[in-house]
């Protein structure tokens, strides 16, 4: 079951702030528990360096593709993919600007921030 209108943003190359690995553990975690417990948000926005779990060679790859097929809709900061060079790396979700988060923000009854 899908959250109705929560929007969930990723800005780190994985979840919390200290261990990198840890944090790509901590995400990868978070994100199959919400698609195992059914708990989906509506959408999810990447930007600055979380936008390198929607690319090739991200370990929540998987993931991320069984959570769009379940509906879930992913948008990609479009000037952060050409910052990293990584816009023909992306394998999951669709590009976006910064006005497209602003306005799902703003749309949105709950955003959660990992």
């Amino acid at each position: 079951m899908n959250n109705s209108n929560t929007l969930v943003q990723i800005n780190k190359n994985g979840m919390g702030t200290g261990n990198e690995e840890l944090g790509l553990i901590l995400i990868s975690n978070y994100l199959k528990l919400s698609l195992t417990n059914g708990q989906l948000p509506k959408i999810i926005t990447f930007y600055n360096a979380g936008v390198q779990l929607t690319c090739t060679g991200s370990p929540v790859l998987d993931t991320l593709k069984e959570m769009e097929e379940a509906g879930v809709k992913m948008i990609i900061c479009k000037t952060c993919l050409n910052f990293y060079k990584l816009i023909d790396k992306v394998e999951v979700g669709i590009q976006g600007t910064m006005q497209d988060i602003i306005t799902l923000q703003a749309d949105a009854s709950k955003v959660i921030n990992l």
